[in-house]
């Protein structure tokens, strides 16, 4: 009989009722200062990293070999037979490779390491979708087949307060930022196939970015009915009133709330607003 683990890593954003619900196995990540480091979500919560990013913008690593050894001897040890794992995208980091390593370290449980693309909740839908189909006893070769269609239907987008982090992290040009700082343009960031950020879309000033996002949110539900998930990064002040924008929406299945893990956020800052869409099963 098959045994299950259903392994993330903390950049997928899922809550403890989602952990507690399918049991997940959170790998976290590492946020680094000069004098200190923490994991994430666990010796340090978002809202502290967010708020002190005027004072240090610190680095971020990935789990260690040894948390992701140490995972997989406890789950041998707890009879699991399989593993499936969902990871932030290769493109933005290297977890997913080195829980590759490690899973073939380990013959006696079979592994599949999912590369999900994205980070957020695009990674944590894919979690939840797997996480339903293990509590419907859904064979692990039936579920791993369902994976990519899943990966398929959901999409990120967000908007950054400032592009000053961007900038500093090299991950906009330092002139076409410091343009669009002064003309006071939001980039619309999204996800493309291959799991790396780039540039949906622009808008003069936030107030018109977010109405990009409900657009999109609309467009996109035109098709079919959707999850979705309004996700921030120290955007406090801000993101209940997005929720409440997209809560006006026809064809919303589910709507969460959720905030992003500072490893992602420290490449852009606080202010950050997001959705993330999942089109459902039919």
């Amino acid at each position: 009989m098959e045994k299950i683990a259903l392994v993330t890593d903390s950049t997928s954003d899922v809550d403890i009722s989602m952990i507690e619900k399918y049991d997940l196995k959170v790998l976290p990540l590492r946020i680094i200062y000069k004098d200190k480091e923490y994991i994430d979500r666990v010796t340090i919560s978002p809202k502290e990293v967010y708020d002190n990013l005027h004072i240090e913008v610190p680095s971020t690593s990935l789990p260690s070999m040894g948390d992701m050894e140490k995972l997989y001897t406890e789950l041998e040890n707890e009879g699991y037979t399989h593993v499936i794992a969902v990871t932030i995208s290769s493109n933005l980091s290297g977890t997913h490779n080195s829980l590759k390593i490690v899973s073939e370290n380990h013959k006696g449980i079979k592994s599949f390491i999912f590369d999900s693309k994205s980070i957020t909740m695009g990674e944590g839908a894919i979690v939840k979708e797997c996480g339903e189909m293990i509590c419907e006893g859904r064979s692990f070769q039936y579920i791993i087949e369902k994976m990519p269609e899943i990966r398929d239907n959901i999409k990120v987008y967000y908007v950054v307060d400032t592009l000053k982090y961007l900038i500093k992290g090299g991950r906009i040009g330092k002139v076409s930022g410091t343009v669009g700082q002064l003309l006071d343009i939001k980039p619309i960031i999204s996800i493309n196939d291959e799991g790396v950020y780039y540039t949906h879309s622009k808008a003069k000033g936030k107030k018109q970015a977010i109405k990009k996002l409900i657009e999109i949110v609309k467009n996109t539900i035109l098709e079919n009915n959707c999850d979705v998930w309004v996700m921030h990064g120290g955007a406090y002040e801000e993101i209940d009133r997005l929720k409440n924008l997209v809560s006006s929406i026809d064809n919303i299945d589910n709507l969460f709330l959720g905030e992003i893990s500072p490893v992602a956020g420290v490449h852009t800052g606080p202010g950050l607003s997001g959705i993330v869409i999942m089109k459902n099963r039919l």
